[in-house]
């Protein structure tokens, strides 16, 4: 589950920096910027979608964050 959100993340920063990339490139002389940032949303939709599936599905379970006391 773990390799599949690292993986998840980085095809979202990939798509991220190219968008960054073609919009510096390019200077709006073409789309390529609009269908990388584009990937970028759905990539990001899907990480989240899964995410919930999995927890739905029982795959993975909130850990919480530890509180120690003062």
């Amino acid at each position: 589950m773990d390799i599949i959100v690292i993986i998840a993340f980085v095809l979202i920063l990939a798509s991220l920096f190219s968008g960054l990339y073609f919009v510096m490139k390019d200077k709006g002389k073409t789309n390529r910027a609009v269908k990388a940032l584009t990937f970028r949303i759905g990539f990001s939709i899907l990480l989240f979608v899964f995410i919930l599936f999995s927890y739905k599905m029982g795959w993975i379970h909130p850990t919480g964050i530890p509180i120690t006391p003062r």
